[in-house]
């Protein structure tokens, strides 16, 4: 199976409220997916939709299945990690390992071991004596022992400091990307994991305003590095967004400006921050950053 996930007209509701808005996408074999919002864009109500736990209206299908009725069947293919997720405080790690074992007909206990030699964390440690890294790293190398072909990841190193984060997001990319697994994680720490990313979906109010490559994000989005002075030209060529840079201003086009315009700059690479905020900021913030 090519596509891991196929979503088309998606739409869910809380009550009046409507928490995703008509959004189709596809996630291939092989990806690293990242889901970008503010908070309340909807990223946890997609995801939990993703994995069955919220019902939603248009065709939904995740690992060729429909979340909602093939749940269990679905979850012995797939490794979710909350939001939320949390561990026990009086278990060793060992006994979580042996948990596992008994719930999950796909989880290999040796290989949750093997995982666990990369960090600091003995099997004989209580969760409740671990940091917030370690415990994050416990739950990873649970997940990532599982024989699955997709990952869902929601905000899964909120609160951990950089040095932990880097550990989780290496451990993730070195022993369980293969190439034929594919990963979905939301973040706010979009700068940590830009390069380790082939694609991005961003939400804003529900709507899906951007499902792409990166490989497209370089053809396609055009970031012009500019002298102060060439200010008003450039807007009056209607970027998407001015931005400070080092050293001067930026100005971001969805495709390339006329080349009277290119020639007044020099042209950069947008990075992905600089993209989500041209992308989901009111149209009257859109003006330079002092």
């Amino acid at each position: 199976m090519d596509t891991l996930i196929q979503a088309q007209g998606l739409t869910l509701r809380y009550g009046r409220k409507t928490a995703i808005d008509d959004v189709s996408f596809s996630v291939p074999k092989g990806r690293v997916v990242g889901l970008l919002g503010h908070n309340g864009a909807g990223k946890t109500s997609l995801m939990k939709a993703l994995v069955g736990l919220l019902p939603c209206t248009g065709n939904l299908t995740v690992l060729g299945m429909a979340p909602m009725a093939d749940r269990v069947r679905l979850l012995e293919e797939l490794s979710y990690i909350p939001d939320v997720a949390i561990l026990p405080r009086w278990a060793r790690v060992e006994q979580l390992i042996t948990l596992m074992s008994g719930l999950h007909p796909r989880f290999s206990a040796e290989r949750a071991r093997t995982l666990l030699k990369r960090t600091s964390v003995k099997p004989t440690d209580k969760v409740k004596t671990l940091s917030k890294g370690m415990v994050a790293q416990v739950h990873l190398a649970l997940m990532a022992a599982v024989d699955a072909r997709l990952m869902i990841l929601d905000e899964p190193t909120l609160g951990l400091d950089v040095l932990s984060r880097k550990a989780f997001y290496e451990m993730l990319i070195d022993e369980w990307c293969d190439g034929e697994r594919s990963v979905l994680v939301s973040t706010h720490q979009v700068e940590e994991i830009e390069t380790l990313l082939s694609d991005v979906l961003m939400l804003n109010e529900g709507k899906l305003v951007l499902s792409i490559s990166l490989e497209e994000v370089d053809r396609r989005f055009v970031a012009l590095s500019h002298d102060p002075a060439q200010a008003d030209a450039i807007a009056a060529a209607h970027p998407l967004l001015r931005y400070r840079v080092q050293g001067g201003t930026a100005a971001l086009f969805d495709g390339p400006p006329p080349e009277h315009v290119q020639a007044l700059g020099q042209r950069v690479r947008p990075s992905l921050v600089d993209l989500f905020v041209a992308l989901t900021r009111a149209p009257e913030m859109n003006r330079t950053q002092g």
